[in-house]
């Protein structure tokens, strides 16, 4: 069925694209109103624009539906194999150098590379600088 409804689908673009190829520009039919070879037409002087342009509607309603009808085929053909996924590996939870919000520290935190407890010296404290070292207010 897929096969059948792409073909049409292949044919209507074509035809659609023939059928907009020979029609004539909106300047075209100045010439025929002076009787520039109107008589020697198949469709005469304004009928070759009225037929061209319903069936470039009608091909173009066509290639609408052809369109629609293969994203159907194709969403009602697609299917996930689960096969191909992997499935989640449950295992405990990673630990972590980062401690757990809300002030809660962990022992390993002392060692990790993140500086902090004891080893900074805080500012308030002073910070072991002597106050000749501190440069005066200006």
């Amino acid at each position: 069925m897929e096969k059948i409804v792409l073909i049409v689908h292949i044919l209507t673009a074509l035809a659609i694209i023939a059928l907009i190829l020979m029609q004539q520009g909106k300047g075209a039919s100045a010439g025929a109103s002076f009787g520039a070879g109107a008589s020697q037409t198949v469709f005469g002087s304004e009928g070759s624009g009225n037929f061209f342009t319903r069936a470039t509607a009608i091909f173009a309603f066509v290639f609408f539906c052809t369109s629609f009808g293969l994203a159907i085929i194709a969403k009602n053909s697609s299917s996930i194999a689960d096969d191909s996924i992997p499935s989640v590996i449950e295992s405990a939870p990673a630990e972590s150098d980062v401690p757990a919000a809300g002030g809660a520290v962990d022992a390993s935190a002392d060692e990790s590379d993140v500086p902090g407890g004891s080893d900074v010296p805080s500012v308030e404290q002073g910070a072991g600088v002597a106050e000749d070292e501190v440069p005066a207010a200006p």
